[in-house]
């Protein structure tokens, strides 16, 4: 049996792993999107959007909620779900950094790679 290494592994970089995980899928960028774009979602209203099942949606909207991205609240037989920002902003800022660091080795290497 596979043992799972993830412990291995800086705090940070299993969190924005994660993230990236979160995000793998076209359906959650387009959740966010219309979320974010109403600035608060009904779940029916994002299935309208979206043209996979409910219970499809409803399983994605559990994946973006897992890591923090969206919060949601169930009023009767209704969910309305809205983006954390503080947390998108957190993964923006952990994106952006790994991106400068890269970068910067980048100019740095003089490999075949780099022509």
């Amino acid at each position: 049996m596979a043992q799972n290494k993830k412990n291995e592994f800086d705090s940070e970089s299993c969190k924005l792993a994660a993230f990236a995980k979160a995000l793998s899928h076209p359906a959650r960028i387009s959740i966010l999107r219309t979320i974010a774009e109403k600035e608060a979602c009904i779940c029916g209203e994002i299935v309208e959007v979206i043209p996979l099942a409910q219970s499809t949606v409803s399983q994605h909207l559990k994946e973006l909620k897992s890591i923090g991205l969206i919060q949601g609240e169930v009023d009767g037989a209704k969910s309305c779900y809205c983006i954390d920002w503080d947390t998108l902003e957190e993964f923006y800022t952990s994106f952006s950094s790994i991106y400068n660091s890269l970068k910067k080795r980048k100019s740095r290497s003089k490999t075949k790679c780099n022509t």
